[in-house]
């Protein structure tokens, strides 16, 4: 099993934006405070500074960290080594053997946005000390020369949807977490509320996002519904008194049926 909980709604804070550190924390499930690309190189210097001075719980909080073959990973890790951060989101992860050389103290997100970093989701997610792995649409696409990770109707394209299957399995075929995507339209909270159900129905632990009030979307897409959770109880109930196989309210049950169940109570904490 993994050991990253997290989730939900995970929101991304820019780290030179202290002020919106608190905010951001008590608004989501989890916060990223985002040391990458939402940073300015000129500013990341004063970001790692807010790092330092700032004092949220650590078990909510993971870091996002510079690809490890650049400077700033270095200056990043010993700033979090100043902290009681402990859990890293590495950007452009792609190659396995660098990120299990990393600091054994760091838990590891890995965040597969290339294409080479798509092509090592199997190996990367086997790594001890990766905790989850999650996928970034924008940053594949132009990767590969592409322009847009949508189509003009929306919808992902074929490549990222690719992406995002694989991922997903990567992390399911080892025991680890996997996190989708942000949607950078924030105004669209129909398609988040229609990603973010599919997300959690596909088996998501948690969907990142960029603004607050994306937040309240996410949640309520990875709840199910009360009538499903009614029927995740009662068919797990008649499974007590079962035998294999068994036939409840018109359908049959076996161990997927019941997996699925016991899934949706998760989601709700029992």
């Amino acid at each position: 099993m993994s050991r990253f909980t997290l989730g939900p709604a995970i929101l991304f804070c820019p780290a030179d934006r202290p002020e919106r550190f608190a905010k951001a924390f008590d608004r989501a499930d989890a916060v990223i405070l985002d040391l990458e690309d939402a940073v300015a190189p000129k500013d990341k210097r004063a970001a790692r500074g807010a790092l330092i001075e700032s004092d949220l719980d650590p078990d909510r909080v993971i870091v996002r960290v510079n690809p490890p073959q650049t400077d700033a990973f270095s200056a990043d890790l010993a700033t979090l080594s100043q902290t009681d951060y402990r859990r890293i989101m590495v950007a452009k992860a792609e190659a396995p053997k660098r990120l299990g050389r990393i600091d054994a103290r760091f838990d590891v997100v890995a965040l597969c946005e290339t294409a080479k970093g798509i092509a090592q989701a199997d190996r990367i997610a086997g790594l001890d000390n990766v905790v989850a792995l999650m996928w970034g649409a924008e940053d594949l696409v132009a990767s590969i020369g592409g322009s847009s990770s949508r189509r003009p109707d929306g919808r992902y394209r074929d490549i990222a949807r690719y992406a995002r299957s694989r991922v997903l399995l990567a992390a399911a075929a080892r025991g680890k977490a996997a996190i989708d995507a942000v949607d950078l339209d924030i105004a669209d909270t129909r398609r988040l509320a229609t990603e973010a159900s599919d997300a959690a129905a596909s088996g998501f632990t948690a969907t990142a996002c960029i603004h607050p009030s994306q937040v309240a979307v996410i949640r309520a897409a990875y709840r199910p519904d009360d009538a499903t959770i009614a029927w995740a109880r009662r068919v797990l109930e008649a499974a007590d008194t079962a035998r294999g196989v068994f036939s409840f309210e018109g359908t049959m049950v076996d161990e997927p049926v019941l997996r699925h169940a016991r899934s949706v109570l998760a989601r709700v904490g029992g």
